[in-house]
């Protein structure tokens, strides 16, 4: 695994800046945890009949960005990243075909437009429709719930990517 060239959140600062910093570090774990693996690798499960990989959670991150980020506040019926159903999350798991360059391409195009979404935003408490759920939600909630699943899955990439070459840590 490379160097950890993460920038640490910030101890001090406002709610938006804090939000942001630990977003962007939970989105740079990802990163370091696939960093130098070849598409071989990234694709290797955790173990039967589990289909997880550290492929498959860039590519599920990829359809969490959209979902919370495009689809509530610019485009409803934005088709997913990995399937045409408009719910269909699983279908990012099966990282069985594609490259992971192709994986990484979708998830960072999918970060960039949640980060611009973000910066333009008026403040936290601007509202997007989360059709899943068919309610209003609020910016803060979408980036505390985006931020939630980039911990709990960089979890699981500490343990895939620990069975692939015995790296760990952070």
């Amino acid at each position: 695994m490379t160097d950890d060239d993460r920038v640490a959140p910030p101890i001090t600062g406002d709610e938006r800046d804090t939000l942001r910093a630990y977003l962007e570090y939970h989105r740079a774990t990802l990163a370091m945890k696939c960093a130098g693996l070849s598409d071989e690798e990234l694709r290797r499960t955790s173990m039967p009949p589990s289909t997880l990989s550290l492929l498959a959670l860039v590519r599920h991150m990829a359809e969490v960005e959209r979902a919370w980020f495009r689809r509530v506040f610019e485009d409803a019926e934005a088709p997913m990243v990995w399937s045409d159903e408009l719910f269909d999350f699983q279908a990012a798991y099966d990282a069985s075909t594609g490259t992971g360059a192709e994986a990484f391409k979708a998830w960072r195009d999918e970060a960039e437009t949640s980060r611009r979404i973000e910066r333009e935003a008026e403040s936290l408490d601007v509202t997007g429709f989360q059709p899943r759920w068919d309610k209003r939600v609020s910016l803060r909630m979408v980036m505390v719930h985006v931020l939630l699943e980039y911990a709990r899955h960089n979890g699981h990439a500490d343990f895939l990517r620990e069975g692939i070459d015995g790296v760990v840590g952070a």
